[in-house]
């Protein structure tokens, strides 16, 4: 695990500074902190901050084959590179190392950018091709990996975190308006535009090849959904052999590996089947959790220690107080670098810093409810449009709308709240995972924008990104539909950023084996009712892990990873909220209207009307501003840094 950036001019006659590269690294230094390489040749400059973790004695990058032609610098893992590399020797390529990093540079030699595709891991990389004069950048297929550029007429500059793309005096940070709506709307910043004019994201599968100063985008990979599996009993026995292959995998290290502990299925289930398939690892391995001292939420840390003495790992815990989240807020926006309302990731934060004092890799149970169905909101939604075809054409009229969601708020309050949408079909009103038309930003009530500012932003750019997805999404299988969805914009712009940044600000690489590519690919092979049966959700992941976790944490409801930030900014971090939100500099902005921001204040006093998560947004997109908004910021940084 590493931070990679470079730059390529299109003018062969220029030359890239290797103290422009030098200080790019400077921004990412936490990502790999072992050791540092530069190439600079002409009109192409590669850098690399190393972490050590396979072949720990001879991974330095940039790294190049035989004859000093084809160059990489690369960041992630590469689970079946002995496999590749006993292939590409019998081809007659020679290695110098025993790394993962030097199959992908023979691979390339081979296959050309065609080698994407045969590589299962974690991965962003760019390779120079001394040859032919191209450029390969190159992403994982679910974006566990981030990687960023910046393309103009005269140059492409690419990086692992955007800060390192800012410190090139090439590009100036210009807000994109249009992109704080789309914020708002989801409440992170799906698809590959930033809220900087210019700096993109690669999306996940997807290669880059630059030639002749011209940019061609190519996906290698998608998520294809079709039911082709027999009965459930032999997809049970199919799951059980991938997931102990991926976690044999995903255990593969020449340093100390541990596990996040949520206390819940995902992790459970991995640390089990660790225990058992791969013996090669030193045991006890180490595991983490998080609490917290106040706010009326379920403590995951029982069930956690319940884990934890079940397959015996040497268990470690902490707590994090309001006062924690508020000062971690700075850095939390600078190591997110793009805005999103994800307050759990402050706690993993304070985990995997935890765990740096022991181990240099965590695997995590990340991805299981995304490729399994595991969210309660699935199961909501699926019953929903399962009643709108027993309505039939009643189901547009609003007045049986009405009359429905009286009667099934008398069941179900969960339900009811999501009751108009049975007038509405799906694809008008499935945001994904984090958000919907009917949120509080969505609504026409709102009247959130300031009169200049509205006429400047429009929901359907926001969306436009969504529904795109939505055309490419499986037809009929509402469940299937809505995990390709997620899978494609919440996963990689959310939920994987979060996990990255936060264990990378502790230069520690967090490891997540339900989202190898065949699980999903797997996963998306099965019909929807494998998923959701019932009210019983991930139901195949539950049939095909009994026994494997304690009966405690197999029957437990629900429970995601809760912070009770709620509770902090209602209480404790009110002043906190209100000392940002309402300071000169954010509301001379411009964006919204100081009437709405004040009311939004007033109903933290008041629970029934109290907003945390919009509050949350915006204090993440000023302080977002502060850090990234402003000319030279990071470029100041970068010179302390390299002092």
């Amino acid at each position: 695990m590493c931070g990679i950036c470079g730059k390529l001019t299109f003018d062969r006659e220029a030359t890239v500074s290797p103290s422009l590269i030098n200080s790019m690294l400077a921004t990412i230094r936490h990502r790999g902190p072992d050791d540092q390489g530069i190439r600079c040749s002409e009109n192409v400059g590669l850098g690399h901050r190393l972490l050590s973790i396979i072949g720990v004695s001879s991974g330095h990058q940039p790294l190049c084959n035989e004859d000093g032609t084809v160059w990489v610098t690369f960041n992630g893992e590469i689970y079946n590179y002995k496999e590749l590399r006993a292939d590409l020797i019998a081809k007659g390529h020679s290695f110098r190392t025993q790394t993962d990093t030097e199959v992908i540079v023979h691979l390339y030699e081979e296959c050309g950018h065609e080698c994407v595709t045969k590589l299962r891991g974690m991965f962003a990389f760019a390779i120079w091709d001394e040859r032919d004069k191209i450029l390969l950048l190159a992403r994982d297929r679910i974006g566990i990996k981030p990687l960023y550029y910046f393309v103009n007429e005269r140059c492409i500059v690419f990086a692992s975190e955007i800060k390192a793309i800012l410190v090139d005096e090439e590009v100036e940070p210009e807000i994109a308006p249009e992109m704080i709506d789309r914020f708002l709307t989801f409440l992170y910043v799906p698809g590959e535009e930033t809220l900087l004019k210019g700096i993109r994201k690669l999306a996940p599968g997807t290669v880059m090849i630059v030639r002749d100063g011209r940019v061609d985008l190519r996906t290698y990979w998608d998520l294809e959904f079709g039911c082709v599996r027999g009965s459930l009993r032999n997809a049970e026995r199919e799951l059980v052999g991938l997931l102990e292959e991926t976690v044999r995998l995903h255990m593969m290290s020449d340093v100390p590996v541990g596990f996040l502990l949520s206390g819940g299925l995902d992790s459970t289930a991995l640390l089990s089947l660790a225990s058992r398939v791969a013996p090669q690892t030193e045991f006890p391995v180490r595991s983490y959790t998080v609490g917290f001292g106040t706010g009326g939420i379920e403590d995951e840390r029982p069930y956690a220690e319940l884990a934890a003495d079940a397959f015996g790992s040497r268990h470690h815990d902490l707590t994090i107080s309001a006062a924690d989240f508020a000062a971690f807020m700075p850095n939390y926006i600078w190591h997110m670098e793009e805005p999103v309302c994800e307050p759990p990731a402050i706690a993993l934060y304070y985990i995997s810093r935890l765990a740096r004092e022991e181990v240099k890799v965590l695997i995590s149970g990340e991805g299981g409810d995304e490729a399994f169905a595991g969210y309660p909101n699935y199961r909501t939604i699926l019953w929903i449009e399962r009643i709108k075809r027993m309505l039939g054409p009643l189901a547009g009229a609003s007045a049986t709308c009405i009359d429905v969601a009286n009667r099934m708020s008398l069941r179900s309050e969960r339900v009811a709240r999501y009751a108009p949408l049975l007038a509405a079909p799906f694809d008008s009103y499935y945001y994904g995972r984090t958000s919907n038309p009917n949120s509080y930003f969505n609504s026409s009530e709102t009247n959130l924008y300031s009169g200049d500012f509205a006429e400047r932003v429009g929901k359907d750019a926001s969306i436009a990104g969504l529904r795109a997805h939505l055309s490419a999404a499986p037809q009929g299988d509402v469940v299937n539909r809505m995990l390709y969805l997620d899978t494609k914009m919440w996963l990689p712009d959310d939920l994987l950023l979060k996990a990255d940044k936060m264990t990378m600000a502790n230069s520690v690489e967090l490891r997540v084996p339900l989202l190898d590519h065949r699980i999903l690919e797997f996963a998306a092979s099965l019909p929807g009712n494998f998923k959701i049966r019932g009210l019983a959700t991930k139901y195949i992941a539950k049939r095909a892990l009994r026994g494997q976790v304690p009966p405690e944490i197999m029957g437990r409801r629900k429970a995601g990873f809760p912070v009770p930030y709620e509770a902090w900014l209602g209480n404790e971090l009110r002043g906190w909220l209100s000392d940002i939100l309402l300071d000169r500099t954010t509301l001379s902005r411009g964006y919204f209207k100081e009437s709405t921001i004040r009311g939004l204040l007033q109903g933290a006093t008041s629970w029934p009307s109290f907003r945390a998560k919009e509050l949350f947004s915006l204090v993440t997109l000023e302080l977002w501003h502060r850090s990234f908004a402003t000319p030279g910021a990071v470029r100041q940084y970068s010179a302390i840094s390299t002092a």
